[in-house]
């Protein structure tokens, strides 16, 4: 139950607040296009079972390798809205890293 609210309450209201304090004029769209990232999730489609309770997904999924973060971690040097997409991707890729750890 623990990690539940963890990964929910990262998942939705710490992009919230992060939207709120840094992108007060935009907060409203900037809030939108961080929780339009877990699009990223539509990977796990790919895996072989699609949802496996203590499976890590950090460098398992296509989304959610180093590569991929690498390119998340470039894309908040650019202009919004790629900062805000990177800002939320990276996000959910500590979240899910957090759930990782969690599970250890």
């Amino acid at each position: 139950m623990t990690q539940f609210f963890i990964h929910y309450s990262l998942h939705f209201v710490f992009p919230l607040l992060i939207a709120f304090v840094f992108f007060r004029k935009d907060w409203k769209k900037v809030y939108l296009i961080m929780l339009s990232t877990m699009m990223v999730d539509l990977d796990h489609l790919l895996a072989n079972p699609i949802y496996q309770e203590d499976r890590c997904s950090i460098n398992f999924h296509p989304l959610h390798t180093y590569y991929a973060i690498a390119v998340y971690i470039i894309m908040i040097f650019f202009r919004k809205p790629l900062n805000i997409i990177g800002i939320g991707l990276l996000l959910h890729m500590l979240t899910d890293f957090i759930d990782c750890i969690i599970q250890n």
